[in-house]
């Protein structure tokens, strides 16, 4: 079966043309670089030239498809051209086939070739001017190095040159193959504090409307049902407030709008008072002291106070719930006990989106959250107890 060769590309063909249109010019002209009676030329007649010349161009056709076969068969064909009275063309195309045997070529190939034509170079010097011993000598190694050595390096410096560009291509794509999935994941993250976000704040709402209404229903009272149905409408209509800004942030790219303002610790008298309003009894004990604490410490603080008194509010038994807040070693300590229900009181520890949220918050900050049943002077108790460190980033909110 014949061996196909592959098909050359465009640009070699223009080159193969070129050279062998141009090198038939010069043999047309009668420019020869020797004279028929040189020592070098055994060849003599003129039409000689142009065979080293054909096979050289045709060999172009393979300088980037086979280039270490080009230029083997056209080494045989420069030292052809040598014996003949040789062609300007010739060299140069043979000079072309060096540099694309180094730039196109295998990287073993890339790494030999300019050795070898570098110790013929140097050979091509010594050698000629160990013998006849004049100076004259030493140019056979300057012709050697240009028709071979020089090429061959400026192959190596341009494949050296695309081979950085084409890993810093690579390093650049990767680069934003990372930045997109961090994108990704910031939008995850993003998507899983908004879950948080309603779940703290419209939470509150709905478990107040829910305990009134029930109220409401259950009590022959106008006026206690007077009395539930505005504490009905004044959650249902904070949380629809909560429900718009939550909405919005989502729908909005976030171009042209204000950030909102974080809670803090100082809204803690304005969410206790809510939750003594949908009829809880609350105690809070604020001695952490007027010193400022980072933001993301005081967000977590608040949402947990908050997701505690949802709690306490749904699942809690008669009594008092207590809100303790101390700092101290270089931690925000914070305890929210309250009656425990029994079967109907909260969930186990570590069950629950609620839970599960506060840890989670807790955790980001490095500090610690446990929740659970325990017995006091009182009666038993559902405890929950967080530990957050001030260490925490000064700047920003855990997400």
């Amino acid at each position: 079966m014949a061996v196909r060769l592959p098909r050359p590309h465009r640009f070699d063909g223009y080159v193969a043309l070129g050279g062998l249109l141009g090198g038939v010019l010069l043999w047309a002209v009668g420019l020869f670089p020797r004279v028929p009676d040189d020592s070098l030329v055994l060849w003599s007649p003129g039409w000689a030239a142009l065979v080293p010349l054909a096979v050289v161009a045709g060999c172009e056709l393979l300088r980037r498809s086979r280039p270490r076969t080009g230029v083997l068969i056209g080494t045989v064909a420069l030292a052809a051209d040598t014996i003949t009275r040789g062609s300007v063309v010739t060299v140069l195309l043979y000079t072309d086939l060096m540099y694309a045997a180094v730039l196109y070529g295998t990287p073993a190939a890339a790494r030999r070739i300019p050795w070898i034509t570098g110790l013929l170079t140097v050979a091509g010097a010594v050698v000629p001017f160990a013998v006849w011993r004049v100076p004259e000598a030493l140019l056979i190694g300057v012709g050697v190095g240009i028709v071979s050595f020089g090429p061959a390096s400026t192959g190596l410096i341009v494949r050296n040159h695309r081979d950085a560009a084409d890993a810093a291509r690579l390093r650049a794509e990767q680069t934003a193959l990372l930045a997109e999935m961090d994108r990704a994941q910031a939008v995850t993250a993003e998507r899983a504090r908004m879950a948080r976000e309603l779940h703290d704040m419209v939470a509150n709402h709905l478990s107040a409307i829910a305990i009134h209404s029930t109220a409401a229903l259950s009590l022959d009272d106008p006026a206690t049902s007077r009395q539930a149905l505005g504490v009905i409408r004044e959650n249902s209509v904070a949380g629809l407030a909560e429900m718009r800004r939550l909405i919005g942030l989502l729908r909005d790219a976030g171009a042209g709008t204000e950030p909102s303002a974080a809670p803090t610790l100082a809204g803690l008298g304005a969410l206790v008072g809510t939750a003594r309003a949908n009829g809880l009894d609350v105690h809070l004990d604020a001695g952490h002291g007027d010193g400022a604490l980072p933001a993301p410490v005081e967000l977590a603080a608040y949402r947990i106070v908050q997701e505690s008194l949802t709690n306490a509010l749904k699942h809690a038994g008669p009594g008092r719930v207590h809100v303790v807040l101390r700092r101290q070693d270089g931690s925000l300590t914070l305890t929210v006990t309250s009656p425990y229900g029994g079967h109907d009181g909260p969930r186990a520890p570590g069950s629950g989106a609620g839970l599960v949220g506060m840890r989670e918050r807790a955790t980001l900050l490095g500090g610690t959250l446990d929740a659970g049943p325990q017995g006091s002077p009182n009666g038993r108790v559902w405890a929950v107890r967080a530990r957050l460190p001030l260490t925490a980033l000064t700047e920003g909110e855990p997400e």
